[in-house]
């Protein structure tokens, strides 16, 4: 039997750490002042939420999905306007809390993986690419139809 990142990083215990831990990081960061300046002044209601969903998304019970009905990330993350800076800090603090709570390295880049893809998809905020060409979206769509340096061309959700 495959055991799942929710059972490797210690269950409901280890999955309420790393979001202790991500938060905690947000808060005490100079670095991370900009993503939590997007936050409400107390995170009681984002750590609750992030367990929730990290819950499900690591392969242990759905609560969010039971709670909330299907999470729609992208969809939830359209009020915010979300760019690289916004998805970088966000993957630091992330990145250090996984370097904290989670102790087997492969499964630790996994999850980072996971993540940095996850927060590419959340960008909403058009920037230029590194060939100073704009970008609407992360996955590459864009209005000429040519391929993104990320080689997907489809649309965003």
């Amino acid at each position: 039997m495959k055991t799942t990142p929710y059972a490797a990083i210690g269950g409901e215990q280890g999955v309420r750490r790393l979001v202790e831990r991500f938060y905690d990081h947000m808060e005490q960061d100079p670095n991370a002042a900009h993503i939590r300046g997007m936050h409400a002044s107390s995170l009681r209601v984002s750590r609750k939420k992030l367990f929730l969903f990290l819950s499900g998304w690591l392969g242990g019970p759905d609560l969010y999905v039971q709670k909330y009905g299907h999470p729609m990330l992208r969809r939830r993350h359209l009020p915010f306007s979300i760019g690289r800076q916004e998805r970088d800090e966000w993957l630091t603090c992330m990145r250090r809390a996984l370097e904290e709570v989670v102790a087997e390295s492969q499964l630790r880049d996994q999850l980072m993986q996971a993540f940095t893809s996850t927060a590419d998809h959340m960008r909403n905020r058009p920037e230029h690419g590194p060939d100073d060409g704009l970008r609407l979206f992360p996955g590459g769509f864009n209005p000429t139809g040519t391929k993104s340096t990320s080689g997907n061309s489809e649309a965003p959700d």
